[in-house]
């Protein structure tokens, strides 16, 4: 079993290829390759690379399938015994990226 880890906007990931992931916006068109080559650790059938800290040789090709907003989160601030309530909502920017190929030089 093929798989990688990999850092994508401060966050680590467990990549395998065939999968699709949800990452923080990347300002990539959709459609267009893109390439990840913070890879932490590659995992070949066994055999183990780990990067001190980044692999060099290995790189992850992926393709863009879309962008779209996360789900709705309540954020609810209050002080108590001051009648302060601030209620708020956010959705994350999020990019949908399917994986493709992991290449090892």
């Amino acid at each position: 079993m093929k798989y990688a880890i990999v850092e994508i906007s401060g966050k680590q990931f467990w990549i395998e290829i065939g999968k699709y992931y949800d990452f923080n916006r990347i300002s990539i068109e959709l459609g267009k390759q893109i390439t990840l080559n913070r890879v932490l650790l590659f995992n070949n059938d066994g055999d183990v690379l780990i990067g001190k800290p980044y692999l060099k040789s290995v790189k992850i090709t992926g393709k863009i399938i879309e962008h779209f907003r996360g789900k709705k989160t309540i954020v609810y601030k209050m002080r108590p015994k001051k009648k302060t309530r601030k209620k708020q909502g956010h959705r994350q920017e999020l990019t949908r990226v399917l994986i493709e190929n992991i290449i090892i030089n």
